[in-house]
């Protein structure tokens, strides 16, 4: 039985992107490969804090020991201490966040990079972060055997910026949860509004961390010239706080829409099909993505898409969704007009996206991960 470590840290940490793909990721990946013995390891756990699996090849291997602080021990002070000190010795190491630990000698290692919007768009993290990055990923991707990319714009990058042979990345797509769907009915959507004072109005609505490269300001100005010329909708924004928050905070001021933009912070998982499903459109105009799985939950829940005609959207939308210039405010504001006044077409790209969402599952996603964890472990 061959023995693999995967990095389940994310998960533990966050609710949604980058957490929500390791998650959902690994119980698939163990669902699906029964008879090889998984180790999720997590930094900053204790056992009591970590769910119960129920699967009987997994087995949890927590540690005290904060992310932050090892990221300072692995990347910063550069001590050779190998993650196996916390995982027990493993065939192969699955590092699932940007950033490959100090392994032994003979473990096989695979890193997943979710994109390069650090290099593409610095904006998208503050200065001490994105220094760390900068030193420690191109140092990562150098030394893992394998890498695995959420997509072919996130491969072209790795190739492009860092010299990275292509026959040593996969393209690994994202899957969705099947609790994305339609809502049952209108009640369902009307309960989950009421909580956000969001009943009775014809919104827009945005999935995302509040950070720069989501290009949140220029959706509220789209906002605000589609109120001037009479198509009145509110806009709200489903994510927590990042960085340079405090431009959006101005834009809204600066635009006089505190009665339109709603910021919802974070969005429990339970709570946004509702909130899918009851929007006139999901509108991801983003700088740069590593995939947009906001834009696959929203099609499940039967919500038409806009998006951004750069880096990863385009592999993810297909053809069911509006694709525009992110940085033309006019090209925004147009989309959403077409989608709000236009039923048949709004009732058309509903079911483009329904369509367009079964392309991708997380069983699909491991059984791509499994051939690849085969091929690392012959070689």
């Amino acid at each position: 039985m061959s023995r693999i470590a995967i990095d389940y840290t994310a998960a533990h940490e966050q609710g949604g992107g980058i957490g929500r793909y390791v998650r959902e990721l690994t119980r698939a990946i163990a669902r699906h490969d029964p008879l090889t013995e998984f180790r999720f390891f997590v930094a900053g756990a204790t056992p009591a804090s970590l769910p119960q699996l129920n699967l009987r090849n997994v087995s949890w291997r927590p540690t005290r020991v904060s992310p932050a602080w090892l990221a300072r021990t692995w990347h910063r002070a550069r001590l050779p201490l190998p993650v196996e000190a916390f995982t027990g010795a493993v065939d192969l190491f699955h590092a699932t966040d940007f950033v490959l630990p100090p392994t032994l000698p003979g473990t096989r290692t695979l890193l997943t990079v979710h994109d390069l919007s650090f290099e593409r768009v610095p904006s998208s993290a503050e200065p001490s972060l994105l220094r760390y990055l900068r030193s420690a990923v191109p140092k990562s991707v150098r030394r893992a055997d394998h890498i695995l990319a959420d997509s072919q714009a996130s491969k072209d990058d790795l190739a492009q910026l860092y010299d990275t042979p292509e026959e040593k990345i996969t393209v690994l797509y994202c899957g969705i949860d099947e609790q994305f769907a339609p809502p049952a009915n209108s009640a369902v959507i009307d309960r989950v509004l009421e909580d956000y004072g969001l009943r009775g109005a014809g919104y827009l609505l945005s999935v995302g961390t509040l950070q720069p490269r989501k290009n949140y300001p220029r959706v509220i100005r789209a906002v605000k010239h589609l109120r001037e010329r009479g198509i009145d909708l509110h806009y709200v924004i489903a994510g927590g706080k990042g960085w340079l928050v405090d431009e959006i905070d101005a834009s809204i001021a600066e635009n006089r829409m505190q009665d339109r933009v709603h910021l919802l912070g974070f969005v429990e998982d339970e709570q946004l099909p509702a909130l899918y499903g009851g929007a006139k459109a999901l509108v991801a105009p983003s700088l740069y993505e590593g995939f947009g799985l906001p834009l696959l939950e929203a099609m499940a829940c039967g919500a038409p898409v806009i998006t951004s005609n750069l880096s990863s959207l385009p592999e993810v939308a297909g053809d069911a969704g509006i694709q525009v210039d992110p940085t033309d405010v006019s090209a925004i504001a147009e989309a959403i007009a077409q989608v709000a006044n236009d039923a048949d077409l709004r009732a058309d790209m509903i079911q483009r996206g329904f369509k367009r969402a079964t392309q991708f599952s997380w069983e699909r996603s491991a059984r791509q991960l499994k051939a690849v964890y085969d091929r690392l472990l012959r070689d």
